[in-house]
């Protein structure tokens, strides 16, 4: 059911899915190619912040922040399952695996490199202040327009 506390969520994590691709791409290498990378997690964000957060509003503020860095993890999580994924499949075309199970665990190698790249503390600074920002904002749209 739509809701304020739904579109507050999902504004404020797309956004903050937006902003935290800005930080990423400078930590890549130079020669990656990020066509639309910032677009497609933005649009992750929303997706996220309807169905994560905004479900979750109005359990008061200590749930608030919860729901928010609940948010912002489920966020990274599924960013880094679909972007991996989308390079394994790039791959998979080139016929780099020889089986499914190689092309599967190479799901999780990518995850795994993708989030050590992640862990920059500008980063993981932004998604906190961020998760908690936007839990506190869907906590007081829930108040405010239930």
């Amino acid at each position: 059911m739509p809701d304020a506390a739904r579109l507050i969520a999902a504004l404020c994590i797309g956004a903050l899915a937006y902003v935290v691709s800005l930080q990423i791409k400078p930590l890549m290498p130079e020669s990656t190619a990020f066509g639309s990378f910032a677009y497609i997690n933005a649009i992750l964000g929303i997706v996220c912040g309807w169905t994560v957060m905004g479900k979750r509003a109005g359990r008061g503020v200590a749930a608030a922040i919860n729901n928010g860095l609940s948010g912002a993890l489920v966020l990274v999580i599924w960013g880094l399952l679909l972007h991996a994924s989308y390079q394994m499949f790039d791959r998979a075309m080139d016929n780099w695996y020889n089986g499914f199970f190689a092309a599967m665990a190479a799901i999780f190698q990518f995850m795994a490199e993708y989030a050590l790249v992640m862990v920059n503390p500008l980063v993981m600074f932004s998604l906190m202040a961020g998760g908690v920002l936007a839990g506190l904002a869907t906590e007081y749209a829930w108040r405010m327009w239930r």
